[in-house]
């Protein structure tokens, strides 16, 4: 905890931002009953209201409104991409330490898989596996954690093998410590630097992943809302769009709300990531 403190404190700007905005979305995510001005998915007015008290960004096409869909797509599209990639990490990791401590046919086989659906576009497998399987919130999470997993395998496969080849894990070995015993007191504290970056960054691979599916139709479906799906409902608007006045400049404004809130925390992520790879190169500069 005091080395945490002392990393925090000599952050830098650029550090401070991104963690800033991330804990604004969590903060966000968590309180979105509190923070919303209304429910969820209830229709409060007019469609298409425009951007005046007590419908501050307008309503959308059902007379839903915008701001309160903004911040529940917070809570869903966050909350189901930070599942999603705990669980791959979780896959992921977990076979990549082990193919990499044992070896022989475990590495070959696990390897062998994993390179079969790298093979494929991640894109064109989750669209078929999705048509088959049908666009539930579990079927989501769990195919997109599974493609997802083999890039986590390759890394922790690749970091874990560098370290095995240290002087220290022989040690070990010939004291008579088992297999379990290494990953957990030698190869995953010693690993624990680039998976830690690596879970920030798949993590933005995944949330810009579901609200590209979401986007096709094939992510989170209505009546849950999510940032993806709010860029479809009005990417329609944009050709309404008249800036002469206010009120019709707005509509072709709404499209950017939910895509300006995916760009902001996907900025926000990379700049925390940026600085915890900064602190594990053991750069001063």
């Amino acid at each position: 905890m005091h080395n945490l403190f002392h990393h925090l404190r000599d952050a830098p700007t650029s550090a401070w931002i991104g963690i800033g905005i991330v804990v604004f979305y969590a903060v966000l995510a968590v309180g979105a009953p509190v923070f919303a001005p209304f429910p969820e998915s209830a229709s409060v007015g007019k469609q298409y209201q425009p951007w005046v008290a007590p419908y501050y960004l307008g309503t959308d096409a059902l007379g839903r409104d915008v701001l309160s869909r903004l911040i529940y797509g917070a809570r869903n599209t966050v909350g189901i991409a930070l599942s999603t990639t705990a669980l791959a990490f979780t896959l992921g990791a977990t076979f990549g330490l082990l193919a990499a401590t044992l070896g022989g046919w475990f590495d070959a086989i696990s390897s062998r898989v994993v390179d079969v659906l790298m093979a494929i576009p991640p894109l064109i497998f989750a669209l078929l596996i999705l048509t088959i399987t049908g666009t539930s919130v579990m079927a989501l999470i769990l195919v997109i954690a599974v493609l997802d997993s083999t890039r986590v395998f390759r890394l922790s496969r690749a970091v874990a093998q560098g370290i095995l080849t240290m002087d220290y894990i022989e040690v070990a070995r010939m004291r008579g410590e088992g297999l379990f015993w290494l990953i957990r007191k030698e190869v995953l504290p010693n690993a624990a630097s680039p998976l830690v970056a690596e879970f920030g960054l798949r993590f933005c691979f995944v949330f810009l992943f579901i609200s590209a599916l979401s986007f096709l139709g094939l992510g989170i479906q209505p009546p849950t809302t999510d940032w993806g799906g709010m860029v479809r409902e009005s990417a329609k608007l944009i050709s309404f769009a008249n800036f002469s006045t206010w009120q019709t400049a707005t509509f072709g404004l709404a499209p950017l709300l939910p895509a300006g809130a995916i760009a902001l925390l996907t900025i926000g992520v990379n700049l925390v990531v940026d600085w915890v790879l900064h602190m594990s190169s053991g750069l001063k500069e």
